[in-house]
């Protein structure tokens, strides 16, 4: 008897697990507005991927209660009308349990209501020091040796589901045809969906004499819990026509990318995908770009990278503004012209480098490998598109000439030093081939028969900073070229010494703000190639002087503020254009007057350049080609978020 009754207990112990597990919970709460009004007959969906979907409705009270529910996770989505749809995931229900989940539902103007200014939340530094730190392998270990663990930040401004910016931009890169209107509008939109993933949606649409050209992208990008984070991306574009010959012939282009990320222990880090582009300009072209890069840690404080990359990177002075479409401008296909025949830009790179901390110093060393078909040169100056060798830009004054092919290897030793905690110092040296002219006074029709691949020597110091108290962050950087150049040295350099050639200048001001207004203000100054150094003069089929130069001189302002923290955003411009080293700033509110100063301006620069019936050389007006900068500044006035 004592036996049997000794088996009847341990067979109990066993199947109460059984039984309890069996056991159903449920999942009640209320539902209510952001004023704490009940919200009668919401939709509440319990979701989850062991059962199908349930769904109940709220009481006179807002009150919901599901029953009957197998213990695991679940999701909460309820929906009203009149107010945005809540999710609440990740609820672990026991079982025999009870969860208590309360939902609060928005509406479409509540989501984006402008809260207070806030100082702390405000403080970008950080993404600041990233951005000028390009030597990114090397900043992942601590001055200690430890290593750096990625953690989600739960501090303020990082929790917001929805993150938006606006900016209003004046001013054109100068970088050929393809680049943005002088005067167009930049948006970002981010929305965090199924807790980690996040969809967002960029662009920067023209209205000044590029009027008709947009930059529009969307991607989503997914959050997986070992730290991979796969995006996917469409971009589509639409520039406007050149002008002369070229009424009907606008390109339109639609890419589609992805993009992927690996993590093997502690030693290896793999990022790579590619790119599938499909350009429609007097014909139709499909490129297909992959990317990859490969960190080895040897150590940490050393490391091994193998880069590919089949487009050039942005300018150093592009990641410094930050500014929407900038970046989608510079990162667009590259299309020139011979003989009223386009083509598009390909090229391959192949880097092999070796990152070393040694306490505050960062030393890289770097062996290159480029080749590239159809380079697209840059050019300045009124030219006739009608001769089918160029095509003009109308915003900037420039315009792209197709080059020659180039292939060459080279070298690159950086070595960057934090001096203090608000200064730092670059030196970067490269050896590498370029694109340069093999004769003088040549024409523009056989420049490209004239163009040879020569080495030249490159050294580049750079200063960035920030100035105590003010808050105001600087780079300043000098590139000096052994000899003549149309191409960089290292176009595809994006370490930490990576800065445009000769003498540039970018300072970003944080402006104090307004009592009454809800608002952040920045300003920032760019200038590129401040000197005006390297143009090379040919003769166009016109008669008249175009000058070949990288990187063109311009002057311009734009929007800095990431869109990190942003709930809104608008602008304020000051802005002046002339065409000599003197300028008459004048505050425009309205764009109507923007737009018509705009127009006029450019009727009196083209009147500097009258047609010449003979075809000799005028190098009497290389002045006033390079005083011709198109300035302006611009103010953000940047909304904190709630």
């Amino acid at each position: 008897m004592l036996r049997k009754f000794g088996f009847f207990v341990v067979f109990f112990g066993l199947a109460l697990p059984v039984l309890a597990a069996d056991s159903p919970g449920s999942i009640s709460g209320y539902v209510r507005s952001t004023a704490g009004v009940p919200q009668m007959g919401a939709a509440v969906e319990v979701l989850s991927a062991a059962a199908r979907t349930l769904k109940v409705f709220t009481d006179e009270n807002g009150f919901y209660s599901i029953h009957d529910l197998l213990p695991g996770n679940y999701s909460l989505k309820v929906t009203a009308p009149s107010f945005l749809p809540a999710l609440r995931d990740r609820i672990g229900l026991r079982a025999g349990s009870t969860m208590m989940v309360n939902v609060t539902l928005n509406t479409l103007f509540e989501a984006i209501q402008l809260g207070p200014l806030r100082g702390p939340a405000e403080d970008d530094d950080w993404k600041w020091t990233l951005r000028s730190m390009a030597n990114r392998p090397v900043l992942r270990v601590l001055d200690d040796g430890s290593s750096v663990t990625q953690v989600k930040s739960s501090g303020e401004g990082e929790g917001h589901d929805l993150k938006a910016s606006l900016s209003f931009l004046a001013g054109s890169p100068s970088e050929g045809y393809g680049t943005v209107s002088d005067m167009s509008t930049g948006f970002s939109l981010e929305h965090k969906i199924l807790s980690d993933d996040a969809i967002s949606l960029e662009g920067n649409v023209g209205y000044g004499q590029g009027a008709g050209a947009a930059i529009l992208r969307t991607s989503y990008t997914h959050h997986s819990e070992g730290g991979s984070e796969p995006e996917m991306s469409v971009t589509v574009r639409r520039l406007m026509p050149p002008v002369g010959s070229f009424h009907d012939q606008g390109l339109q282009a639609f890419s589609l990318a992805t993009t992927d990320n690996l993590t093997v222990g502690d030693v290896l880090e793999l990022r790579f995908g590619s790119e599938l582009q499909s350009v429609q300009f007097m014909d139709r072209f499909t490129a297909f770009q992959p990317f990859a890069t490969a960190d080895l840690h040897l150590s940490p404080d050393t490391v091994v990278e193998y880069r590919y990359a089949s487009s050039r990177p942005p300018g150093a002075m592009a990641k410094e503004n930050d500014v929407q479409g900038s970046i989608l401008a510079q990162s667009g296909p590259r299309v020139s012209l011979a003989s009223f025949s386009p083509a598009l830009e390909r090229a391959h790179h192949q880097e092999v480098s070796l990152s070393r901390r040694i306490g505050r110093t960062n030393l890289q060393a770097a062996f290159y490998a480029d080749r590239v078909a159809n380079t697209v040169l840059t050019g300045v100056g009124v030219g006739n598109a009608g001769t089918g060798e160029m095509l003009p830009d109308v915003d900037s004054g420039t315009f792209s000439y197709q080059g020659t092919n180039l292939n060459t290897n080279g070298v690159r030793l950086v070595m960057q030093r934090k001096l203090t905690s608000d200064l730092t110092a670059t030196v970067d040296y490269g050896y590498g081939g370029v694109l340069d002219l093999g004769r003088p006074d040549v024409e523009l029709q056989s420049a490209r028969q004239s163009l040879t691949t020569v080495h030249r020597h490159a050294l580049s110091a750079k200063m960035n900073g920030k100035l105590p108290g003010c808050r105001t962050h600087w780079t300043t950087s000098y590139g000096w070229v052994s000899g003549g150049a149309l191409t960089q040295v290292d176009m595809f350099n994006s370490s930490a010494g990576q800065s445009d050639p000769y003498l540039n200048v970018f300072v970003r001001q944080p402006l104090p703000g307004f009592g009454f207004l809800p608002l952040h203000m920045e300003a920032m100054l760019d200038l590129r190639n401040l000197m005006a150094q390297g143009y090379v003069p040919v003769m166009g089929q016109d008669g008249r002087t175009v000058y070949l130069v990288c990187p063109y001189a311009n002057f311009l302002g734009n929007n800095l503020a990431p869109p990190g923290l942003l709930r809104g955003g608008g602008w304020l411009f000051l802005e002046s254009r002339n065409r000599n080293e003197r300028g008459d700033y004048v505050l425009r509110r309205e764009r109507s007057r923007l737009e018509r100063r705009d127009i006029a301006l450019r009727k009196a620069r083209d009147q500097q350049f009258p047609r010449s019936g003979g075809r000799k050389h005028d190098h009497g007006r290389a002045g006033v080609v390079k005083g011709g900068i198109h300035r302006s500044v611009a103010l953000n006035l940047r909304r904190a978020s709630a």
